[in-house]
């Protein structure tokens, strides 16, 4: 059987990119690596609005709801939306 432990699994979903890049970037100096994904349609006015999935591996899913419930607690409720979290990194893809 395959190790589940890498999978990938949805730690929360936020409204728009800004707000998952300061999240993703708080959650790296936790040791976790995570990434957000959703982010070509979560701009999009539609019926039926997009989200931001911060997705994290399984194995460190404990963690991770850990560290954000701590960032959350340390920086109270920051509007993420006007956090300067830098440019996106270029992919290799």
């Amino acid at each position: 059987m395959p190790d589940a432990s890498h999978c990938p699994c949805t730690l929360l979903s936020v409204a728009n990119e800004v707000e998952a890049g300061g999240i993703v970037t708080a959650l790296a100096e936790y040791d976790i690596e995570a990434f957000a994904t959703g982010g070509f349609t979560s701009g999009f006015k539609a019926e039926a609005p997009g989200n931001v999935q911060i997705v994290v591996r399984q194995s460190d899913l404990e963690r991770a709801v850990l560290a954000l419930a701590r960032i959350r607690e340390e920086q109270g409720e920051i509007d993420w939306s006007t956090v300067d979290v830098g440019e996106p990194e270029e992919s290799d893809s």
